[in-house]
């Protein structure tokens, strides 16, 4: 937070501190945008939808009112900018008066006053007029008079306002609008402690995630085609392209998820969740990101298998989740459509061996994300999941039903080291045999960590990040290589 100059400040604070302090709602007090908030959060049925795209026609205050009508927020979750709201508590214990002014929704506005407790008076749109630009400016100044309040705002319709206004207070305004700004009025103060953009979208897109996409290079390897050179090329496209796509549902998933992740006590950092990314932005990234996984899926020659993805990952963040055991289930087939994908990409398609491993193993693998979760629930003595259908009750079912999948795909690759096949393709395929309990013992380990209460994350992204899982992949390939290229009598 930048203030005047010590010589400059008294004379200053003389001439303003009987102005009544006007301050902006989004982008200013908030890091976001309470119509967005409203449209993202408003229930999903033909009728409400049908309403406000009516709406849309009828003009942006009617449009605005219907929104906070639909879809009323809780303002204890909304994203302050916390610096501005201890600069304004000074400021009102200094005895000036505070007006919140907004074109939000007026019932939207008043329901953050009361929150709040700050501001003595709220000036907003009613369903009729829009008060933003010009029209806020024209309200202020029939209210207060020209020059006789101080405006804190953040945007380029603030700038007709700090036109007429007496002094006024920058936030996390662009530098061409704060430039701007100060031309126009005494500037009493700024305020700049924005998160740096580019950093949070690269957060919210979640690089860490796409170590889930190396499955698309599992059909070169069971195949024994790591010699081929064109099918490594279509893969690497199709990693990309799943990459974009799985980013673009990120985006759209925590557009989705605000209100549930700023309750979660660790995803409430999230980029959307503390307002570091404008929603419309997230919406439009999320667009071209799934547009540009499309044609890199076109491109790798497997498009049906990513579209097929991206809609099954779409009905899954838009209410599908909130199923219980479906929502498994999808996150088991979200990993085996990329083991698909990368056998279409490739031309190395997948044995029935392969399938029947890969769906029980996934499984497993969804169910000890969602146990995982219970737990920290059950911790936080929640009685239910926010946004999912299982109870604290249904852990000891979900875990069994999770045991019981890491038992099955031990089982189905224990059956595949005794098939006949096998034994034209390695030379000790007895040795095979030793990745079955290895496979096991790490499967139980994953359940020992979550149980424990150790799980937080998705397992795979626990997985990178574990010594011991990393000793039983190198030890599974080196029995690999082994088998394949040694010849034991005994075997």
């Amino acid at each position: 937070m930048e203030l005047p100059l010590l010589s400059d400040q008294t004379a200053l604070e003389a001439a303003t501190s009987r102005l009544p302090l006007c301050v902006d709602l989004d982008g200013t007090l908030i890091r976001s945008d309470l119509l967005m908030e409203g449209v993202l959060a408003a229930p999903l049925n033909i009728h409400v939808l049908l309403g406000l795209v009516a709406l849309t026609f009828s003009g942006r205050a009617a449009f605005k009112h219907r929104v906070a009508k639909a879809a009323p927020l809780d303002p204890a979750l909304l994203p302050y900018n916390e610096t501005l709201l201890a600069w304004l508590q000074g400021q009102k214990m200094a005895g000036r008066s505070l007006v919140l002014v907004t074109a939000a929704d007026s019932a939207a506005a008043r329901s953050v006053a009361d929150y709040l407790g700050l501001f003595d008076e709220v000036i907003a749109s009613d369903g009729i007029n829009n008060l933003k630009g010009k029209a806020k400016a024209r309200v202020l100044a029939e209210r207060f008079g020209v020059g006789r309040f101080t405006y804190v705002g953040d945007s380029r319709a603030d700038l007709p306002v700090w036109q007429i206004a007496g002094s006024g207070v920058i936030v996390n305004a662009p530098h061409v609008v704060a430039s701007s700004a100060r031309r126009l009025v005494t500037v009493e103060a700024e305020i700049e402690d924005r998160d740096s953009l580019a950093t949070a979208l690269v957060q919210e897109m979640r690089p860490y995630q796409w170590i889930k996409n190396i499955l698309v290079f599992v059909p070169i390897f069971t195949a024994h085609a790591t010699s081929d050179l064109s099918g490594w090329i279509r893969a690497a496209v199709l990693f990309v392209g799943f990459c974009a796509t799985a980013s673009g549902i990120y985006f759209l998933n925590d557009l989705m998820d605000l209100t549930a992740d700023r309750r979660h006590p660790r995803k409430c950092r999230r980029p959307f969740a503390r307002g570091a990314v404008p929603l419309h932005l997230g919406a439009i990234l999320a667009g071209m990101l799934l547009l540009t996984g499309m044609v890199l899926g076109a491109e790798a020659g497997a498009f049906a298998v990513l579209l097929l993805y991206a809609i099954i990952s779409v009905s899954y963040s838009m209410g599908l989740k909130e199923k219980p055991l479906v929502d498994v289930f999808l996150l088991a087939a979200l990993y085996t459509i990329r083991l698909f994908g990368g056998g279409e990409a490739t031309g190395h398609h997948l044995s029935l061996w392969l399938l029947g491993f890969s769906s029980f193993l996934f499984l497993d693998l969804a169910l000890v994300k969602r146990v995982g979760e219970m737990m920290q629930c059950a911790a936080r003595n929640e009685q239910r999941m926010t946004r999912r259908g299982y109870r604290p009750d249904d852990i000891n079912l979900i875990q069994m039903f999770g045991c019981c999948a890491a038992f099955a795909s031990s089982l189905v690759l224990a059956l595949f080291v005794q098939s006949e096949a096998r034994m034209q393709i390695y030379a000790s395929p007895g040795l095979l045999w030793g990745i079955v309990p290895l496979m096991l013992f790490w499967q139980c380990r994953i359940w020992l960590a979550t149980v424990r209460g150790n799980m937080h994350d998705d397992p795979i992204v626990y997985a990178v990040c574990d010594w011991v899982s990393w000793a039983v992949g190198v030890t599974a390939f080196a029995v690999l290589a082994i088998a394949k290229s040694v010849t034991f009598s005994l075997f």
